[in-house]
């Protein structure tokens, strides 16, 4: 049997005995506008656990386990919300996510130490990496806007008032500061598009 399944079940057990820290989470989560879109959210991580949980099981889960997912977490549930309950299980101080970022459902998160999401709108199903960044110009008045489906590898800058197809792979380390059409692949500093879907 896999190894990564016995993990998985021993996180998720220890992860019962601490429930009871998180029911003011379990609250704004329940009474929050954006349940469907943690929900999403939770459904796109399911891919990262070899155990099966429920909806419920699963948010305990990466609420105990994963800081990463805290942040997001805080993000959706409002910054009122996070400010009365994140002091209590914090989460990572390296993944900073802009409070009037607008983020669709199916956000995953993969390890995104020193990441930094400050874009206008970003579609369903974005998936980053560390070292991310996707900010304004200086002046701060023109962020990116992101569309769906798009996967970022590590280390990617998206900078400045563009705009990001869907359907689109951004390779590691590139840089992109230019518009990006639907359904491609690009790479490099600055970004080219090296293969179209």
């Amino acid at each position: 049997m896999d190894k990564r399944i016995y993990r998985d079940f021993f996180l998720f057990s220890f992860s019962l005995l601490f429930a009871g820290i998180y029911i003011p989470h379990f609250l704004f989560y329940f009474f929050s506008k954006n349940k469907k879109i943690i929900n999403q959210d939770l459904r796109a991580y399911a891919t990262k656990i070899h155990i099966r949980l429920s909806i419920f099981f699963r948010l305990l889960f990466y609420l105990h386990n994963n800081s990463y997912y805290r942040s997001i977490f805080y993000h959706r549930i409002g910054p009122i919300p996070a400010f009365l309950i994140s002091w209590w299980r914090p989460g990572c101080k390296y993944f900073v996510i802009s409070k009037t970022a607008k983020i669709k459902g199916g956000f995953v998160a993969i390890h995104p130490f020193s990441t930094i999401i400050n874009a206008e709108h970003i579609g369903e199903n974005f998936n980053c990496r560390h070292l991310t960044t996707i900010g304004s110009t200086f002046d701060n008045s023109q962020r990116p806007s992101i569309g769906d489906h798009v996967v970022l590898g590590s280390s990617v800058s998206i900078i400045g008032g563009i705009s990001i197809g869907n359907n689109v792979v951004v390779g590691a380390g590139s840089v992109v500061v230019n518009d990006v059409p639907d359904n491609c692949i690009v790479v490099g500093n600055p970004s080219r598009i090296v293969e179209k879907k």
